[in-house]
């Protein structure tokens, strides 16, 4: 081979090279689309994840909330977005598991639409009642009120098919027990209602009870999750009380479909030294939630299986959006 032609090639393998997604990757600030308010866990955990990230990417990450029909309208437009890394979303079992079914309206796929990066965090579910019921303690009584007086006994959530209203549907379906749902338009407004007298209980993320829990406005029975939260030391999981419950708010973060694997690549990487910050833990560990990494591939799974357990949880009640 000529010098000449050897210079050549070389000059052409440093094209594509400077080319290639990885080294251009990023160029620009990136954004986080959550599909819910600002002050909400979505958002909370969104921004911690974007501080995190800014110095380990070295350009502004940012959150923008683009808010509105159970979170798809922030999925529609990150699956819309181009697939080169400045967009991401953080989905959550909701608008990665539930509306797929829920929402025959659906204006994307979660398989489809979106490349998975890595899974971030499973924030458990408590399950809390108020003062209508002061003779409710625990949830083998809670389990056993609605039992006695099918219909009677009501449970708050923040709307139909979120995952507040299937996480207790699930439960009251392995328990045989018929409850009163009564929606709200957010968590705060639930919680709310119960401390009020006016709903007797509720499936919320750990973290969102805590403030009412300690000023004794609300009991904790039991938590949906592999072990106890240390935020409720006292209140045993489902598990120990005999169900098969272990369920929370997950969070997983996304790029569109389409997005370069050494893209994908480098934001798995990134995102999992972002999840070691001790800001970032602190942030989930005041939600009873520790972070979780994982392998694009590992979340894809996951969300294949809770898709298909969530969508018959929607089926067997008929929580359809549309």
């Amino acid at each position: 081979m000529s010098n000449i032609t050897r210079r050549a090639l070389l000059g052409t393998g440093a094209a594509v090279a400077l080319a290639s997604p990885a080294l251009a990757f990023p160029d620009r600030t990136i954004r986080i689309i959550s599909g819910f308010p600002p002050g909400g866990l979505n958002d909370v955990v969104s921004r911690a994840m974007a501080q995190a990230l800014t110095p380990i990417l070295g350009v502004s990450v940012v959150v923008e909330n683009r808010v509105g029909a159970g979170g798809s309208v922030g999925g529609t437009a990150a699956a819309r977005s181009a697939p080169d890394g400045h967009t991401l979303w953080m989905g959550i079992v909701d608008t990665q598991a539930i509306l797929p079914t829920a929402m025959r309206a659906l204006q994307y796929d979660p398989d489809r639409d979106f490349a998975p990066i890595s899974f971030v965090a499973n924030v458990p579910f408590a399950f809390i009642s108020g003062p209508s019921q002061p003779n409710i303690r625990d949830f083998r009584a809670l389990m056993a009120a609605g039992k006695a007086r099918p219909g009677v006994i009501s449970f708050a959530s923040w709307g139909v098919a979120s995952t507040s209203h299937l996480a207790m549907e699930r439960v009251l379906r392995q328990q045989q027990v018929e409850m009163l749902h009564v929606p709200f338009t957010g968590q705060a407004p639930g919680m709310q209602a119960i401390i009020a007298s006016q709903v007797d209980c509720m499936a919320l993320p750990a973290g969102g009870a805590e403030g009412a829990w300690r000023a004794g406005q609300l009991r904790v029975l039991a938590v949906a999750a592999k072990q106890r939260v240390p935020l409720y030391p006292d209140a045993p999981t489902i598990l120990e009380l005999g169900g098969t419950l272990d369920a929370g708010l997950w969070k997983a973060i996304y790029a569109p479909a389409r997005t370069p694997a050494p893209v994908i690549t480098r934001l798995n990487q990134a995102v999992h030294e972002a999840m070691r910050q001790p800001q970032f833990i602190e942030v989930l560990r005041l939600q009873g939630a520790v972070p979780e990494p994982s392998t694009p591939e590992a979340l894809a799974e996951l969300q294949r299986r809770e898709r298909a357990a969530w969508g018959e949880v929607v089926q067997a009640t008929g929580a359809y959006l549309n």
